[in-house]
């Protein structure tokens, strides 16, 4: 007898539709067999299918079983597939009766039955709404993230016990209830305040001008300035991530396994990976394309400490991810793209030591170890970076002085101006082609269309082009930090003074560590 059962694999961040296919032959000698490109997980499911459907008390048949896993030319992996697999044996052999053609099942089955956790699961539920399917029967610890998605019911299957009787009509599995995210987007609270800054007013001013347009930022100064403390402050005045925004995230970090146990992301992720990452690691890929720390920073913020620690060939693989927010991954298994829309933060020192040009203390570096390190940051990746900023050391009074006396600017206070500054951004991009939603996302074209310049700003930017040796990529990034600046000002117009400001953050291309 034939059984057919929809299940999914997941391709990227996409999910595909997978049929399982189960005959049981009337004749042959008993064995079991999997077909459809599977890989070692998935042919381990055959030992833990048959102890599974033998400790939920059905009968597992001593026949000539065959699974085609279709089509057959999609290499499937991981244990996913468990479920529907068991099903469908029990629905060749008899001993269930159901109609399943509306249904997507997917989990992984424990050897008592138990059906355990399964990453991917929001990916699969948006392909069966996409599909005008009406059920999936997921694993129960991944019930709420599949409720995200509206218009289709959601099982939470915990053993596979719980499901044969619920086919039998004898206890029917509640569905789960829709997601509500009314309440998951709320101002969390966050381990680092830029009120505890002491000090660098020009930082958090430049901290909040990247936080307002999504600009990369680098940061250089000698040890103990603050850069570290900086970047980890900045998730704290980011603005709330919108619902498709944090759909985007959840899929990514579905897919990776680490979700845990929440429904949905709702808080800008932060990603610090040490200075010994892989380039698999940072950009994503392995056999089965993965994705790596700048995916997992989608929407959020990629900070790079010790940025020349990192080998040159790891960062210059940060090109065209910068530049395009997406990285295209190709193995001999075809091509899969991920997204990475996200802000550098990248923070080092200016020469091994860290002192070079510092007024304390002297710097103890030769000059071809000061030479060599700072060759090992390309000009293109630097070029990539929209504020460059250098951080002095913290002057002592400002360091020992009370809160009480001078109280410094909270997160909540900046985040509300860059929440602001983003709106009008929101409102901005709203009709444009691509689906744009900060500054630093624009094209030359949407530069022209929404970043007019008066004859006075024009001539100053020419003026720089020519004495900071300015290059393309460098004129058109101060025109869109100006346009941020311009949005936290209120200002519809790019005046001067925000033109001005913003080319103080570009460095000289002949003088990049000066």
């Amino acid at each position: 007898m034939l059984a057919k059962v929809f299940s999914a694999a997941v391709v990227g961040l996409d999910a595909v539709p997978v049929e399982v296919e189960v005959d049981i032959a009337s004749q042959g000698l008993p064995s079991f067999t999997i077909v459809g490109l599977p890989d070692k997980a998935v042919e381990e499911a055959k030992e833990r299918v048959r102890a599974a459907i033998k400790n939920s008390g059905a009968e597992f048949p001593s026949k000539r079983i065959t699974v085609n896993l279709a089509p057959a030319d999609l290499p499937k992996e991981g244990p996913s597939y468990d479920l529907p697999i068991a099903v469908g044996i029990l629905l060749a052999s008899g001993q269930i009766q159901a109609d399943i053609n509306d249904a997507i099942l997917t989990g992984e089955l424990s050897l008592d039955g138990r059906v355990r956790h399964t990453n991917g699961i929001l990916s699969q539920a948006i392909l069966t709404q996409k599909k005008s399917l009406e059920k999936i029967f997921v694993p129960k610890v991944n019930a709420r993230e599949a409720a995200i998605i509206k218009n289709i019911e959601v099982y939470p299957v915990e053993t596979l016990l719980s499901l044969m009787k619920h086919f039998a009509n004898q206890v029917p599995i509640k569905k789960q209830k829709i997601t509500s995210l009314k309440d998951q987007f709320k101002n969390d609270l966050f381990s680092f305040d830029m009120g505890d800054v002491k000090g660098q007013e020009q930082a958090k001013r430049a901290f909040e001008i990247a936080a307002a347009g999504s600009h990369n930022i680098l940061v250089k100064g000698p040890p103990g300035a603050g850069k570290t403390l900086l970047a980890r402050t900045l998730p704290s005045i980011l603005p709330l991530l919108t619902l498709d925004e944090a759909i985007e995230v959840t899929k990514i970090y579905s897919i990776a396994g680490l979700l845990d146990k929440e429904a949905i992301i709702t808080k800008r992720p932060f990603r610090n990976p040490h200075h010994t990452t892989s380039h698999v690691g940072l950009i994503g890929g392995s056999g089965t394309p993965k994705p790596g720390e700048i995916s997992l920073s989608h929407r959020g913020v990629l900070f790079l400490d010790e940025f020349a620690e990192f080998p040159r060939y790891v960062l210059e693989a940060l090109r065209q991810p910068l530049e395009d927010g997406f990285v295209t991954i190709s193995r001999a298994h075809g091509r899969v793209t991920f997204p990475a829309k996200f802000m550098l933060v990248a923070a080092l020192n200016p020469c091994p030591c860290g002192f070079l040009g510092s007024p304390r203390t002297q710097c103890k570096c030769m000059p071809h170890q000061i030479i060599r390190y700072q060759k090992r940051i390309s000009g293109p990746i630097l070029d990539r970076i929209d504020i460059h900023l250098d951080v002095p050391a913290v002057e002592t009074e400002k360091l020992t002085t009370s809160n009480n006396v001078i109280s410094p600017e909270s997160s909540n206070v900046i985040r509300k101006r860059v929440q602001k500054a983003r709106d009008i951004q929101t409102k901005r991009f709203k009709n444009t082609a691509e689906k744009i939603s900060s500054n630093s996302e624009m094209s030359n074209r949407d530069i022209k269309a929404f970043c007019e310049l008066s004859k006075e700003a024009i001539n100053i930017l020419k003026m720089a082009v020519v004495k900071m040796n300015l290059s393309a990529r460098s004129y058109h990034r101060t025109i869109k930090i100006a346009r941020t600046i311009a949005d936290l000002a209120g200002s519809e117009q790019i005046e001067t003074s925000h033109l001005a400001e913003a080319l103080q953050y570009r460095p000289r291309m002949g003088n990049l560590y000066a």
